[in-house]
């Protein structure tokens, strides 16, 4: 790697020193999930990145990644695994939304609207298999029961 963190084609390695107690007692576990809020910090700004804020002024931005960041919070991650999905589907609806948006645009052709309502589509199809991912995690997953062919002999109880 060079000093502006580019690779320089050589292969390097790293050495990365773990320990099993947690940083910062996890302050952050509330959004990211962890008790260590190295996972935390990574978590809220994958999300946060997944932001289209191109466009977007100063307080736009902040409102955004606030918002990001409530929406983090809203899933209540009790571990690391529902954080990842919790990320997910946030970045997922940003997405599709944005994908939404652009198929409205006024001066958007057939075949571009039409593709990003395709795209927006598979996204919606995308949260709603990662909100049932969630939910089975979590053991809120719903339960079907089918009874077949009953027989109540006489005398019997059903």
């Amino acid at each position: 790697m060079t000093a502006s963190g580019r690779p320089t084609g050589k292969k390097s390695s790293e050495v990365v020193t773990v320990t099993d107690k947690p940083d910062a007692n996890g302050t952050l576990k509330h959004l990211g999930g962890s008790k260590f809020d190295d996972w935390n910090n990574v978590l809220i700004n994958q999300a946060s990145d997944c932001l289209w804020i191109k466009n977007s002024s100063a307080e736009t931005r902040h409102q955004q990644v606030v918002a990001t960041m409530v929406a983090l919070a809203s899933f209540k991650p009790a571990d690391e695994l529902e954080s990842m999905l919790a990320a997910q589907l946030i970045a997922c609806h940003n997405a599709a939304m944005e994908c939404y948006r652009r198929a409205m645009h006024g001066e958007q052709t057939f075949a571009g609207r039409s593709e990003n309502l395709s795209q927006a589509n598979k996204l919606s199809r995308s949260f709603a298999t990662l909100l049932e991912a969630l939910n089975r995690h979590r053991g809120n997953g719903q339960q079907k029961v089918t009874v077949e062919h009953i027989h109540v002999n006489k005398g019997g109880q059903a």
